[in-house]
């Protein structure tokens, strides 16, 4: 068993944390949970942080006792007012630019279903204020360290090295999915406010264009992946998308943080998705919802049936092309399943189809719903994630808090979560899901079939159940090592304290402490390889395809 040390906590430090999105204003993914549950995680190490966003329609809406801080009459171009409120408990800064963010819908997709033409733009501005706000535009307060959050907040770091500023605050950059990487033409640079030297490979310069992601992996003074095996992964030319040989060189300053969900949000007896309300680890209390669920949505209500729910981006990342593709040989068993989520076009088709063709067997709700998301996890028996690649993941974590075991590809934050039923792993007793690879079309159907048998072993699937809610899915440990990692990089390193285990503990075997510590952080290694009333939310009738 590996141990880190744990170390007792020094003096309060200042976080700025730059980003796109943030629940429950805006979200399109994990991204946006991060960040609104991380402050709030932190504020218990001393690390107290200003979150500072663009100033979406949501954002604006919910901003409070908000005051003006600072005008800025041409930034590229735009003129900007920089709010400072708070909302929902958070603490934020918000770049109002109406006509860049004052827009309907998805902040980053046009209602033609293609990028907004301006979006390199739209971060830049982003990016370029927060900036500002590092080198302490803001009276009487400025960051200790700034944390950004994937592309979009890229090229901070680039701003901070090029506006040459002395005693510019460390960067640490957050990597929650390097899929996505903000190119832009070279033509841009000028547009974006950056010198003719940045223009090149120690910069933002990325085969010909610009790269937010890019120079933010160059530039940054460290850098987190959302899991520790994602850090890995990203090493290697499979999952590094041409950013691998990069990342192999800055191995240094790279380590892997799990992400933790708010467990007062997830909270299935506190849940108001939840129909039948239930304490975390009451898996007989949990049964009535996948009665209801089933009658609500036209499902057989057969207790018998493996009922599979999947609450996902559909797209060929999360593997769902690969669901669609197997439901019919799953349809021959007595399997159910339950899709929630938006993507790609012809995926949701695929699903449509299959909806019209096996009415008893599927259900689809084929729009983004923050209600289905919880619901689904309270009913189902099992929850999917079949993705070809997965930085971290947040729904097994849903999954295990609710009851619900986890069948996902072995990728990832994944990986790090889920223990495999496989017999020994059953044997011990220590297994809370399964766990397959590679990520294709067989393996996928293997799993669920897998699943089916341990279904049918109601004392080993309810075990699968109990260990699942007792596996500490919360930022417990891993906020720590967030603030750890931000005391280092301003130099504040406390002393060394006493040894606990690296591996996140059970809830149930968490001991009491009266203070917490702070967990060292190792460096990625280099890679080898009474019912409530219903919600407002329901899936749509059976007949026609949602979008």
């Amino acid at each position: 068993m590996t141990t880190s040390t744990l170390i007792a906590l020094p003096t309060e430090l200042q976080l700025l944390s730059v980003a796109s999105e943030m629940y429950p204003f805006v979200k399109t993914g994990g991204l946006g949970d991060v960040v609104g549950s991380l402050p709030s995680a932190l504020r218990s190490y001393g690390i107290h942080t200003r979150t500072i966003l663009p100033g979406y329609r949501a954002v604006m809406a919910a901003l409070e006792d908000r005051r003006l801080v600072e005008n800025f009459p041409n930034v590229l171009g735009h003129g900007v007012h920089l709010w400072e409120g708070t909302a929902r408990g958070h603490h934020l800064l918000v770049v109002d630019v109406p006509s860049l963010y004052d827009r309907p819908g998805n902040p980053y997709i046009a209602p033609n279903g293609h990028d907004w033409h301006d979006n390199g733009i739209r971060y830049a501005v982003l990016s370029r204020v927060a900036a500002y706000v590092a080198q302490g535009c803001i009276p009487d307060w400025r960051p200790d360290v700034v944390q950004t959050h994937d592309w979009q907040a890229g090229l901070v770091a680039a701003y901070l090295r090029y506006d040459g500023v002395e005693a510019s605050p460390p960067v640490a950059h957050v990597i929650h999915n390097l899929a996505f990487q903000g190119l832009f033409p070279r033509e841009m640079l000028e547009t974006f406010g950056l010198p003719g030297e940045a223009f090149t490979l120690e910069g933002v310069e990325y085969y010909g264009q610009i790269g937010f992601m890019k120079a933010a992996l160059q530039i940054a003074d460290r850098l987190t992946a959302v899991s520790p095996t994602y850090a890995e992964e990203i090493q290697t030319p499979e999952f590094g998308m041409g950013l691998d040989g990069l990342l192999r060189a800055r191995s240094h300053v790279l380590s892997g943080i799990l992400n933790g969900i708010d467990l007062k949000e997830w909270n299935p007896a506190t849940d108001a998705a939840v129909i039948f309300p239930y304490e975390v680890g009451d898996i007989v209390g949990r049964r009535a919802n996948k009665r209801v669920f089933q009658a609500e949505f036209g499902l057989p209500q057969n207790p018998d049936a493996l009922l599979l729910g999947i609450v996902s981006r559909l797209t060929t990342q999360k593997g769902a092309d690969l669901l669609a593709e197997i439901a019919p040989r799953l349809f021959e068993h007595p399997i159910q399943l339950a899709v929630v989520g938006v993507g790609d076009a012809d995926i949701m088709r695929s699903f449509a189809a299959l909806q019209a063709r096996y009415p008893r067997n599927i259900v689809c709700h084929l729009r983004y719903s923050e209600t289905l998301g919880h619901r689904l996890h309270s009913a189902v028996d099992a929850s999917l994630v079949p993705s070809r690649f997965e930085p971290c993941g947040l729904t097994q974590f849903h999954a295990l808090r609710y009851g619900s075991v986890p069948i996902a590809a072995r990728v990832g934050g994944l990986t790090d979560t889920i223990v495999d039923a496989n017999t020994a792993a059953t044997y011990e007793g220590v297994a809370n899901g399964i766990l397959f690879s590679p990520t294709d079309r067989d393996t996928l159907f293997n799993a669920i079939r897998r699943a089916q048998n341990l279904f049918r072993q109601k004392s080993v699937w309810a075990r699968l159940q109990r260990n699942g809610a007792l596996h500490d899915v919360s930022w417990e440990g891993k906020a720590a090592n967030y603030a750890r990692l931000f005391l280092e990089m301003v130099g504040r390193n406390p002393n060394e304290a006493e040894i606990a285990d690296e591996i996140a503990p059970r809830r149930g075997d968490m001991p009491a402490q009266k203070q917490r510590g702070l967990r060292v952080i190792k460096a990625a290694r280099m890679p080898q390889g009474g019912p409530r009333g219903y919600a407002a939310h329901h899936f749509p009738m059976r007949t026609g395809t949602h979008s």
